[in-house]
Order: C-alpha cells, then sequence, then structure tokens
C-alpha cells in the first residue's frame, strides 16, 4: 500500500473524511487530485437527482447508495477548502447544527406554534432577518440562480405572492396565460429570434403562475407529462415496426395517426 489505512468490516464519518484525505493527498489519486469546486459541481448535481430518484421509486436499497455518494460529495467539497485553511467538514456540520437550532424556536426555545404553517411562518422570517433580506425584491434575489428554471421560477412566485403580489384567482392567471401565447404568436409573425426567445419565457412563467394556483408543482406535472409522452412514443414505434415502417419513414399523416391511436391505448 502507498499509505497507512486500516480496513473495517464496517466503516463510519470519520473514516470517509480520512478516505476523502488520503484520496486528495500526493500518494492519492490523480484524477481526485486534479478536481476543483467548478469541475465537480455537476457531480453534485447529477449525484442528487440520482438520490431524488431512488426517492421516487420507493427503492430503500438504491437510496441507502445515493445518499452515500451525495454525502461524498459533500466532503469532497469541504476537504478541498480544508487544504486550503478556510473551513472543513467539522464546521459545516457546526453550521448546519447552529441554523437548526436558531431556526426551531418552538423546539429549542420558548416559541409557541400551533401548527405546521406557523413553523414555516417563523422559519422565513428568521431566514430573512439572517439573510438582511429587508426588501421584497431582495427576498426573491435570494432564490438561487442555479436551481433549474423550473423550480426557481415557482419559488420565486411563491414568494411575491407572500408580499401580495398575486392574481385575484386562478382564471386571472389563466388569462394572462392565454394572451402570452398571442403575444409568441405575433413575435413569431415577425421572426424576430430575440423576441420569440423572451416570448417563449413569458409563456412558460405564466404557466408555472396557472400550476401554482392549482396548486399543483409545475416540475412534478411535467415529469409526468414527459413520462407520459415516452410511453406513448414507445407505442407508437412498436405499432410502426408491426407494419415494418421506422419512425424516420413515416410521413406526418401516419404519425399523427399512430400518435392519436396510442392516447386512446
Amino acid at each position: 500500500m502507498k499509505t497507512d489505512f486500516t480496513f473495517k468490516p464496517v466503516y463510519d464519518i470519520s473514516d470517509l473524511l480520512e478516505i476523502m484525505s488520503i484520496l486528495r493527498s500526493q500518494n492519492g489519486c490523480v484524477w481526485d487530485r486534479e478536481q476543483d469546486h467548478h469541475s465537480i459541481r455537476n457531480n453534485f448535481i447529477e449525484e442528487t437527482y440520482e438520490a431524488v430518484e431512488a426517492i421516487d421509486t420507493e427503492d430503500p436499497v438504491l437510496l441507502r447508495e445515493e445518499l452515500g455518494d451525495v454525502l461524498l460529495q459533500v466532503v469532497f467539497h469541504a476537504q478541498m477548502e480544508k487544504e486550503k485553511q478556510v473551513f472543513d467538514f467539522g464546521d459545516v456540520c457546526d453550521g448546519i447544527c447552529k441554523k437548526l437550532i436558531h431556526r426551531h424556536p418552538h423546539v429549542f426555545g420558548d416559541t409557541e406554534v400551533s401548527d405546521s404553517g406557523q413553523v414555516l411562518d417563523n422559519w422565513d422570517k428568521i431566514k430573512k432577518k439572517e439573510k438582511r433580506q429587508e426588501t421584497a425584491a431582495s427576498t426573491l434575489e435570494g432564490v438561487s440562480k442555479a436551481l433549474p428554471a423550473l423550480i426557481r421560477s415557482c419559488k420565486v412566485q411563491k414568494r411575491a405572492a407572500k408580499t401580495g403580489f398575486e392574481y385575484a384567482g386562478v382564471e386571472d392567471a389563466l388569462s394572462d396565460l392565454k394572451s402570452e401565447v398571442v403575444e409568441l404568436e405575433q413575435a413569431m409573425a415577425h421572426h424576430d429570434s430575440e423576441n420569440i426567445e423572451e416570448e417563449l419565457g413569458d409563456l412558460l412563467f405564466a404557466a408555472v403562475n396557472v400550476a401554482r394556483m392549482l396548486g399543483k408543482d409545475p416540475e412534478e406535472a411535467l415529469y409526468r407529462s414527459t413520462d407520459k409522452f415516452i410511453r406513448r412514443f414507445s407505442l407508437v414505434e412498436e405499432m410502426a415496426e408491426s407494419h415494418q415502417m421506422a419512425l424516420k419513414d413515416c410521413t406526418a399523416q401516419e404519425l399523427d395517426r399512430l400518435w392519436k391511436k396510442a392516447k386512446k391505448m
């Protein structure tokens, strides 16, 4: 062995921290040493989504594995900062513990709450004070720009609604959605590429507003629609193959006929 390491039948977090330190050392792994926060940024995102998929499929074995992969990313980033003597994994744990204690005054303090709604209200108030979000606009700006656009737009809309900036009813939101379709059509008619992109964004933003006011998660709705599309596409492909036809060779009319048939199945 290039380095001293004690093998065990069962490992814990201290072992994970040691392993990561070894991997980043001169006697460790050349790939691990070459990485920085930016180079493994997307790995963090991918591992998180894989953990979410394990939750969605209710697979506890896979979830355990994927949570480990997410934890690895946390340890990896913390090790990089430890090497620069900025902070370490212990500081990360200390920070989140203090945040949880501070944001749960009804558990660790004398604050009284009657339901989970009050818990969330208190959480938001404490968070705003911590982050010095003194204006309504600053609370919107506080939503991470790294979030997927659909999730970010919904969070921004929810925060705006809490300030009173809200539709009178879902009918008004739906009316705005329809108007955005018209504006997109007008931009397309003028072949204005820049305006088309802007109007398309407005259309999607308006659709999120409708979903939110209907009490539906737009991310979940789109997720389910994508799955539905895949299922129907598979049926279309199967039907085409049963007639010795390749999808790329089908006419638009043939594809439309197969698609309508798939929708009924």
